[in-house]
């Protein structure tokens, strides 16, 4: 095993070769660590990051394990978190100056729930300011010079850049998907209510969700399994029995899955080099792909997820807005105004409009077992002022739809084109072992 390029293994591979002592954790974050030596410079990933603080974690991983002691399934696994996730060890300023110093009393539950696993907590990953549209310091890893997507910009750079094999990200409208895109990693947005979001950011009940960048779908299943479970500081959590997502995601489909491809109501947004690799796509999956078009009404979500999103974030960062407001981007400020404008009868007309579309829904997802569709309208921008557009993703966050970026195509100029696989809310498992199947038959043909 080389040893100088350990930082490029799979979670679930370095997991192995620690619990079979043939590398250690110490070993494995120093290999992450100088990685981040050589590459951050460009890539700019990180907005808090200790090497020694990561390195006595590890140290400590390292000597539970020759001691005997218990080891979880990510023990020593370095793993970046997203600056809007408290940790107590560490600062949390959600990409804002208003925020600049403050740490947490408290980790966040998905925080706990990663130590309990046995991770290295590497460091915090730059978000967007509040999680919003005004972008961080990062680079998209493929070229300094474009976009790497928003508002999980440092997790998924730093994952595809080799820094740390998983890290967290969230999305309230595209943060996980469109990121992972362009930066060509997995990232994978569960179900509303699955990953719970106690001690995180909170723009908007109804849509934020916590997610998972990797670069294998293995690791995304192995790292979803540790993080599902009922949070008292989430009420949009629930009891409930544990999913097996590596076993499930493993294992061969009972039958070949049918794909559902759906332009969406934003089609008219993809690029031409978007809309050719598509036609090549569905061309390669034959009799195992159905075009379905979507009711005219779905059209609106655009406008109902913009009214939930924005009067939610102006009620949320109300005490940002009174005591701050100067020092928030015009952007923001200008998303936070429309906010506070928001009627409350178009505020619940909005609301009441999402069971209603999830249920339009089950007569596809009664047919087919995924959908796929566009991550993003084509490959990461050139420039650095936008983190590209998220309207490719707003449908399925709005819906609390399980959604997957799959990197399985390039465009022409070389940087990654994302395909997003979507399935039934709750049917996350099945998600990803539909989305295995996917990615092989691509391979394959």
């Amino acid at each position: 095993m080389d040893a100088s390029r350990l930082n490029w293994l799979s979670a679930t591979d370095a997991a192995r070769a620690i619990r079979d002592g043939l590398i250690g954790a110490e070993q494995l974050t120093a290999s992450c660590l100088a990685r981040v030596r050589e590459a951050d410079g460009q890539v700019q990933a990180w907005t808090f990051l200790d090497p020694e603080h990561a390195l006595a974690q590890a140290r400590a991983r390292d000597a539970d394990h020759s001691e005997g002691r218990p080891a979880g399934p990510l023990h020593g696994i370095p793993v970046g978190v997203k600056d809007i996730i408290d940790t107590a060890d560490m600062p949390t300023e959600d990409g804002s100056a208003l925020h600049a110093g403050r740490t947490p009393a408290h980790d966040a539950t998905v925080v706990a729930m990663l130590r309990a696993a046995g991770a290295v907590i590497m460091g915090k990953t730059v978000t967007t300011e509040f999680a919003a549209y005004t972008p961080g310091k990062t680079r998209n890893p493929h070229h300094p010079g474009h976009t790497p997507g928003g508002s999980s910009s440092g997790s998924a750079a730093a994952v595809a850049a080799g820094m740390v094999p998983l890290a967290l990200g969230s999305q309230t409208n595209g943060s996980v998907i469109r990121p992972a895109a362009f930066c060509g990693v997995y990232g994978f947005k569960p179900t509303h209510g699955l990953i719970p979001r106690g001690g995180v950011l909170k723009l908007s009940r109804t849509l934020d969700q916590l997610g998972v960048f990797a670069r294998t779908l293995e690791d995304i299943a192995l790292a979803v399994e540790q993080l599902v479970g009922h949070d008292p500081l989430d009420p949009d959590t629930r009891p409930r029995a544990r999913v097996p997502f590596g076993a499930t995601a493993s294992e061969e489909p009972p039958l070949p899955p049918l794909i559902a491809f759906v332009k969406g109501p934003v089609w008219e947004r993809a690029e031409e080099e978007t809309k050719e690799a598509f036609a090549e796509l569905v061309s390669a999956l034959g009799d195992r792909v159905v075009e379905i078009e979507l009711p005219e009404s779905v059209g609106q979500a655009q406008e109902w997820h913009r009214t939930i999103m924005e009067a939610e974030m102006a009620a949320n960062l109300d005490l940002e807005w009174e005591k701050g407001r100067e020092r928030i981007s015009d952007s923001l400020r200008a998303q936070l105004a429309r906010g506070r404008e928001v009627k409350a009868l178009d505020y619940q007309r909005a609301c009441a409009r999402i069971p209603l579309i999830n249920e339009g829904f089950e007569e596809i997802f009664d047919r087919c077992d995924a959908i796929v569709t566009p991550a993003a309208a084509g490959t990461a921008p050139q420039g650095l002022e936008s983190t590209g557009d998220p309207a490719f993703c707003t449908l399925w966050t709005l819906c609390g739809m399980p959604a997957l970026n799959l990197p399985l195509m390039r465009g022409g100029s070389g940087l990654p084109l994302g395909a997003q696989l979507v399935g039934r809310r709750n049917g996350d498992a099945r998600l990803l072992r539909t989305a295995r199947w996917l990615a092989a038959q691509v391979k394959t043909d």
